[in-house]
């Protein structure tokens, strides 16, 4: 007995040391493992593991901040950016998206201090099947600072290492609130939404205060994986994962079980708005901003003497473009070339060597041959050391493409040869709006679609004007000679000799009406666009006193030659240069330098750059006066009655064609028509008290044109967009138009009501006395 109770008593002992043994090495390894992980968190804390980023980077984490557009009445028109990101306050988030956030990502994110215990714990021991263990705090230091998570499971577990340091120090460093605004400003939701704000705009089209809690719960559910729960190409699995979000926020008492049940039943809507730089308004007015800003840049550097960067600073750009007149200008250009486009291509049907007209085989090859060399695609086969005879070989063999039609993006197979004689053969515009008076420019269109005709028509392109020059003669002679609008001139034939005014050959222009008989006052020949008129004045003035008005007026007279024939509008001038200079009519004679850009401020709201006007007087408000009063002729008995009644009543082709058409102006509108040699090019400039607009269309080739004046002058191709954009612009109450009519100077010689007024005729020999002529 004693015996066994000795030996119990052994194996007791012996079992006492194994256990005794255990505990030791259970707290040696447990201690070890701590002195690990410590040694581990010093060691990530001192960078072993990667740099670890410094307290000035904590408290400015380096941000690609997206410089944002805005218009004169507060829109955003667009950004430049490298990353689509614009910040936001957090006061400016809605609070069901904040609740739907955290009840989503991190349940307990205002009860730790950076890491979640239970969560890292759970997610451990069950491998990440029942939820990770990263904390909003961590995954914004994953963000911000550390590298996408290696394949490498020692790689990974070292990574999380130095997230947690990050996240602790992040959690010193902010509150809870800019934790929150931080990672919501850096997430990337894909389509270059990166950032809650641009992914309320791509997504729903709405600022994210004015989000609903059933869509702030599918950009949470987005936070997950992006790409993953896409919401344009899995709508179905967005709205259910948009769905366990609101239970979520069910689960934590944001909103009642009732609520989420009623949120889960509305079907999900995506509003899809993409912000790319080939989409979106004003698309043509952002690249010529950009080149803007590019000038600004170079001559204006950050105090420390680097340059600002458009895609990364985050610049705030003022501009002076109106976010409802920009829009309404695109959609008259929508709503009339089209159906204009149609007609040309119908009257192209038998024409052999379309879209090109009065040209031979052999020019039109050239034109094709001269656009294929300057093709991207040209280049690119040239790069590849390709011989020009197998790169235009490669342009006669059919491929894929997808192609712009005004029915849609059209997917079809065609040689590259002939998508360009597809594109060669539409019609192009280019348009621009005004306040003459503060030079503020309020809308522009430089083309049909910028995503596959990238050409800006407002100021890069520069066209012959054809009569829209005539006005400048006009108030030339009227400046000088002064003349009154009822004075009459004959409209008979007037021969220019050679070696008068500079020309070579004697210079005798017809009338496009074959008319030549009578007597015509000054008000009716700009009307009807006389070109003797036009001729008999420039001859008495001269060229030289006209080009230099223009320069004044803001136009480039480099490339325009001093002679009469500039009188009928063979220069080439861009829309941008014709609005400016018209603008100073309206404006009293004083020119004022177009405007684009208000202010710019930097992304902490410091004003960098302010407007100050630029203006000089050019003619005196009596001659700047008369000069409108003679362009409000062509609206009332001129080409530009169009916009006055149902002109077109008995012309059913006119009607067919333009879209928006009778447009029933009854105020006071000057104007004045162009068509230039072979209808290559349309305009029309139309003027009320507060704005001057200008339009023009074509193609992108002079050979390309209609057949005929029917459809093919500035009154059919360019003043129906006026007229379109016009009645949108005054049906709009909160635009401040004028209807009412032009200013009249309180002193005013030169009469313009013809009523009361005793005519001057000029004859032949003596319409101007010789010592007035210039």
């Amino acid at each position: 007995m004693a015996k066994t109770t000795a030996k119990a008593k052994k194996e007791e002992a012996t079992e006492k040391r194994k256990f005794n043994r255990y505990k030791v090495w259970f707290w040696s390894l447990f201690a070890a493992g701590i002195s690990l992980i410590l040694l581990l968190f010093l060691l990530a804390g001192w960078g072993l593991f990667g740099p670890m980023p410094t307290f000035e980077e904590l408290e400015n984490p380096e941000t690609n901040l997206a410089t944002e557009i805005f218009s004169s009445d507060g829109e955003t028109l667009g950004k430049y950016y490298n990353e689509n990101r614009t910040p936001i306050k957090y006061e400016d988030l809605p609070p069901h998206l904040i609740e739907a956030f955290v009840a989503t990502e991190d349940e307990r994110f205002y009860d730790h201090s950076g890491i979640d215990i239970r969560a890292t714990l759970r997610a451990a021991v069950y491998l990440g099947k029942k939820g990770g263990g990263s904390t909003i705090t961590q995954q914004l230091a994953k963000q911000l600072f550390t590298e996408n998570a290696s394949r490498n499971p020692a790689a990974r577990v070292l990574q999380k290492f130095k997230e947690w340091i990050i996240a602790t120090r992040l959690e010193r460093q902010y509150t809870k609130e800019e934790i929150i605004t931080m990672y919501l400003n850096k997430y990337d939701f894909i389509y270059q939404a990166v950032g809650i704000r641009s992914a309320a705009k791509i997504y729903f089209d709405k600022e994210p205060r004015d989000l609903k809690p059933e869509e702030s719960a599918v950009l949470v559910g987005m936070l997950v994986n992006s790409a993953y729960y896409n919401p344009v190409r899995r709508p179905e699995l967005v709205e259910q994962r948009r769905n366990t979000v609101l239970g979520q926020m069910a689960k934590n008492d944001y909103i009642t079980q009732e609520e989420k049940d009623s949120l889960q039943q509305i079907p999900m809507k995506i509003t899809f708005t993409p912000q790319g730089h080939d989409e979106g308004v004003a698309t043509y007015f952002r690249v010529y901003l950009q080149g803007f800003m590019k000038d600004w840049i170079e001559k204006n550097p950050k105090p420390d003497g680097t340059s600002y960067n458009i895609y990364r600073d985050g610049l705030k750009i003022y501009t002076s473009i109106d976010s409802r007149m920009q829009q309404y200008a695109e959609e008259a250009v929508k709503m009339h070339i089209p159906n204009l486009q149609k007609e040309f291509d119908r009257q192209n049907k038998n024409n052999k060597t379309a879209p090109f007209r009065d040209i031979t085989s052999e020019q039109r090859e050239k034109l094709i041959t001269d656009a294929m060399r300057r093709s991207e695609r040209w280049r690119i086969l040239q790069r590849q050391g390709k011989s020009d005879e197998e790169i235009a070989a490669s342009f006669k063999e059919k491929t894929r493409m997808s192609i712009f039609t005004w029915n849609g993006i059209k997917d079809t197979v065609m040689t590259p040869r002939d998508s360009i004689l597809h594109y060669k053969g539409h019609l192009q515009t280019g348009m621009m709006s005004m306040t003459p008076q503060t030079g503020e420019v309020k809308a522009w269109v430089g083309g049909i679609n910028f995503k596959h005709f990238k050409y800006d028509h407002v100021k890069q392109s520069k066209r012959q004007v054809g009569s829209t020059f005539k006005p400048f003669v006009y108030a030339t002679a009227i400046d000088q000679l002064h003349l009154s609008p009822c004075d009459t001139l004959p409209q008979s034939l007037h021969t220019i000799e050679a070696g008068r005014h500079g020309t070579q050959n004697d210079w005798t222009p017809r009338n496009s009406n074959n008319e030549y008989n009578g007597m015509l006052s000054l008000k009716k020949g700009l009307a009807e666009s006389v070109n003797t008129v036009t001729a008999r004045l420039i001859d008495r003035t001269g060229p030289k006193p006209v080009i230099e008005l223009i320069g004044k007026l803001g136009i480039d007279t480099r490339d325009i030659p001093e002679v009469p024939s500039i009188a009928l509008g063979t220069a080439d001038l861009s829309v941008f240069e014709m609005v400016s200079a018209y603008s100073a009519f309206v404006n009293e004679g004083v020119y004022v330098k177009p405007v684009i850009v208000s202010r710019i401020e930097d992304k902490n709201g410091t004003i960098l750059y302010q407007h100050l006007p630029e203006t000089r007087d050019v003619l005196s408000n009596e001659t700047a006066y008369v000069t409108v009063n003679l362009m409000e002729g062509v609206t009332r008995y001129g080409s530009g009655t169009r916009l006055r009644g149902d002109w077109a009543v008995n012309d059913p082709y006119y009607k067919s064609v333009v879209t928006g058409y009778p447009y029933n102006f009854t105020n006071a509108i000057a104007g004045k028509t162009g068509t230039t040699q072979n209808q290559s090019d349309g305009w029309f400039m139309g003027m009320v008290p507060n704005l001057v607009t200008g339009v023009w269309v074509g193609a992108e080739d002079r050979a390309v044109h209609f057949p005929g004046i029917r459809y093919g002058q500035g009154a059919a191709m360019a003043l129906p967009i006026w007229g379109i954009y016009m009645k949108k612009v005054y049906a709009d109450s909160q635009l401040d138009v004028s209807k009412e009519d032009f200013p009249k100077p309180d002193t005013i010689t030169i009469h313009t009501d013809c009523d009361t007024y005793g005519k001057r005729d000029y004859e032949e020999e003596d319409y101007i006395p010789d010592e007035l002529d210039f």
